[in-house]
């Protein structure tokens, strides 16, 4: 048997409950992966809470979860480069809280040796996401980048891999995250009033492209005031204010080149994972009342 996490009615975090379930046998192309670990996502609390109903309903009960790392324990007809005991990092949308999972073997990527498994359990959904997103924006060298929630989730993704890419990185965040930003190579400043005068004060010859992960009114409004060229200016939260202002809503693109350009920049020493903390599977409900509080930073982790 397996443990999986499931809800079976929308509401607070006290819904989650742990189950037992058979675990699926991997069918043709597809590897079966005994977890270790899975990223606690925002957007799991969202979902959870019925934020997602117009869009994407729930299937009740409905898994949660959408990266995870974990070892290869069943392999199916068809698979090449695959083998049973293959430590690898993935995601499997709607189904990674569980100590099992199927995906199609293009969904994983191998675990650099070396990664703690907590780390490996949260690159694949923020570090893809922060990958896209500078990709829309087409950043690169010589550029500066403005991120708003820069200590976040994805924020801490977005910096340093714009900060690899050669750009030059501003990011808003409390005081109390200032040190952990400076830590990353990033330039920060405090959000509140006056947000554009400090932000134009560390950067004197202007701002490129901005990336709101915070998704407040503030963020998009002096990204767009900062910011000369629209097309750069793009938010992964949702803000209804974005349409408004005209600023692009950015997605997800998922792709295992993108999640091995991850693996390969930490294994470079260019890209620090930094986990707030890992949390016993049982105690899901626990990890989605952190993450709800929007004042986490690095990330949660579930562990199994």
């Amino acid at each position: 048997m397996s443990r999986t996490v499931v809800f079976s009615a929308y509401g607070g975090p006290e819904v989650l409950e742990v189950v037992e379930t058979e675990p699926d046998e991997p069918g043709p192309g597809a590897i079966r992966v005994r977890v270790r670990a899975a990223g606690v996502q925002p957007f799991d609390a969202l979902f959870r809470g019925g934020g997602a109903h117009a869009y994407m309903p729930a299937t009740f009960p409905q898994r949660l979860g959408n990266e995870f790392a974990g070892v290869i324990d069943a392999v199916g007809e068809g698979v090449t480069g695959l083998t049973v005991g293959d430590e690898v990092v993935g995601w499997a949308m709607l189904a990674s809280y569980a100590e099992h999972v199927v995906v199609p073997a293009g969904q994983v990527v191998p675990k650099p040796a070396s990664m703690p498994w907590p780390e490996a359990g949260v690159l694949s959904a923020s570090g893809q996401t922060a990958g896209t997103a500078l990709e829309r924006l087409r950043v690169g060298a010589g550029d500066t980048l403005l991120v708003h929630a820069a200590a976040g989730g994805v924020g801490t993704f977005a910096v340093q891999i714009a900060r690899a890419l050669g750009a030059t990185v501003i990011g808003t965040a409390s005081e109390r995250n200032h040190a952990c930003l400076r830590d990353l190579g990033v330039i920060p400043v405090a959000y509140g009033d006056g947000l554009a005068e400090r932000v134009r004060a560390a950067a004197p010859d202007g701002v490129d492209a901005a990336l709101d992960a915070a998704g407040t009114v503030e963020a998009l409004e002096v990204s767009a005031a900062l910011v000369a060229d629209r097309t750069r200016v793009g938010t992964i939260a949702y803000q209804p204010a974005a349409d408004r202002i005209g600023v692009q809503r950015l997605g997800t693109e998922r792709s295992a080149d993108r999640l091995a350009g991850l693996t390969a920049l930490w294994e470079k020493g260019d890209l620090k994972v930094r986990i707030q903390e890992a949390i016993p599977m049982e105690e899901v409900a626990r990890a989605h009342r952190l993450i709800e509080t929007g004042h986490t930073t690095g990330k949660l982790v579930l562990i199994f």
